[in-house]
């Protein structure tokens, strides 16, 4: 266990000045218990002030060159990297994440400011001749411009590397950026920030603005000034952000509730390896974790057997100790949650294999074996460390079993048979399907996001930039 720090106290950074707030946001120490930093909360009226700021700074960007920009990424890059240390601690205190884990975010969130640059430096414009009858001898120049101001709304479960790949694109196509963090989360995200702060930016490019969502949010959301709404978060914010939010382009990617459909033929110690990380990896709370195993009932058990021989791996322990597989929930009311997803399960029948107890915001990794289909967490997220297995019979009932349901992000199917894993990769509906592996997003070198009610669009650094311009034609 590692030394109680000082309490930090971090302010707002709007239009180029770090600015304090009457209210504070106290983020809980996940590590060591207590509170380690106090973070001003935004009023409507400073909210007010970040979009005025924002809105002013567009003219002096459109000026701006890709180089220009770029070598913000770059010195944004060795900013954090320079301070990765303090942002893994940060992260360890407020996410509650193990330190090998931060380390790791800090490194991605970086490297994601790097292939932006790569990706705007990519971003070609088109020459066009006039084909149509009566137009000949017209050209067409088609060019990319910012779209203007972006809010970015990010989650606590990955407050820098997610962050990045909404304010990475964001600045590299010239555009002026609200920073609105997780209010369990907002630290980091003010380390970010002041790395930005160091930089060459004109005044109210990038505005850090943390607060209360019941306080600010539909200030932000709402306002007309805003033309991107980049969003990571549960689909119920989602849905409301989206109800409140103009003529504006929504870029979301929400809830998630990804099964792995298990075949005979698949390499099933192979597979207990994968859904156990999938399920256990940050106690769960990740929109790509797999939620539910949905084995053929042939194997079922065996399945079941090889999962409990991995919970021993990914036990809580101390968050700053290298081998620290998994830590407590965000907080106490998650782990609620996650509790009452649990007891349902068992309630309808259900096996409790291993786990199932929760203390405060901690709980246990949990096995949940011959779960019925009509229990609620086969259908609804859960963001906790719980491997629920289920069966099905045959193809067309998994597909069936894995497609009910509002939420289609991740997918994964576990078959040695190609033509049945290209197969059911058609069939499933998700925004992307891991063949033989966990769902894993990576740096956002591939498009990822979700069907219904898990978002709008896809992200992806190539994929944001696209969705963070317009193109605009002049025709000669």
């Amino acid at each position: 266990m590692s030394q109680q720090p000082l309490q930090r106290r971090e302010r707002l950074y709007i239009d180029g000045e770090w600015l304090d707030a009457d209210d504070v946001l106290e983020v809980s120490d996940l590590a060591d218990g207590g509170s380690f930093a106090q973070v001003a909360a935004a009023s409507p009226e400073q909210a007010d002030d970040a979009l005025a700021a924002a809105e002013r700074a567009q003219a002096e960007l459109r000026e701006t060159t890709i180089p220009q920009r770029v070598a913000w990424l770059e010195a944004i890059a060795d900013g954090l990297l320079e301070r990765k240390e303090e942002l893994a601690e940060v992260i360890v205190r407020e996410a509650g994440k193990p330190i090998s884990s931060a380390r790791g975010e800090v490194e991605s969130a970086a490297e994601r400011f790097r292939r932006a640059c790569e990706e705007i430096r990519s971003l070609k414009g088109e020459f066009r001749e006039g084909t149509t009858a009566g137009h000949e001898g017209w050209d067409a120049i088609v060019k990319h411009e910012p779209m203007g101001t972006v809010l970015a709304i990010t989650p606590y479960n990955y407050p820098v590397s997610t962050t990045a790949l909404s304010v990475a694109p964001a600045l590299a196509a010239g555009n002026s950026v609200i920073l609105k963090p997780a209010s369990d989360t907002p630290v980091s995200a003010a380390i970010l920030a002041d790395v930005v702060s160091e930089l060459d930016l004109p005044d109210g490019a990038f505005n850090f603005v943390p607060g209360r969502g019941s306080v600010i949010g539909d200030v932000l959301s709402g306002d007309d000034r805003i033309d991107v709404v980049s969003m990571t978060g549960s689909s119920a914010a989602g849905k409301h952000v989206a109800k409140e939010s103009g003529m504006v382009n929504l870029h979301m990617e929400l809830g998630g509730n990804a099964p792995a459909v298990v075949f005979p033929d698949a390499d099933l110690a192979d597979v207990a390896g994968q859904c156990a990380k999938g399920s256990f990896k940050y106690a769960g709370q990740r929109c790509s974790a797999v939620s539910r195993v949905l084995a053929h009932e042939s194997v079922h058990d065996e399945i079941v057997d090889l999962l409990e021989a991995e919970v021993d791996s990914w036990q809580p322990g101390d968050l700053f100790e290298e081998d620290t597989t998994m830590g407590p929930l965000i907080n106490e009311g998650q782990a609620e949650w996650v509790e009452e997803l649990v007891e349902d399960a068992v309630e309808k029948g259900a096996d409790l294999v291993r786990g199932g107890e929760r203390d405060g915001a901690h709980f246990e990794p949990t096995l949940l074996a011959n779960v019925p289909h009509d229990a609620r967490i086969v259908h609804e997220e859960q963001f906790g460390p719980v491997a629920a297995v289920t069966t099905f019979e045959d193809e067309e009932e998994a597909v069936e079993i894995a497609n009910r349901g509002d939420l289609a992000l991740d997918a994964s199917v576990f078959t040695s048979d190609y033509d049945r894993a290209m197969d059911l990769s058609d069939r499933l509906d998700a925004g992307a399907v891991r063949i033989n592996g966990a769902p894993s997003h990576g740096l956002g070198d591939i498009p990822f996001g979700g069907n219904k009610a898990s978002g709008i669009g896809r992200q992806g650094l190539h994929t944001t930039i696209e969705e963070m311009v317009r193109k605009k034609s002049i025709i000669l």
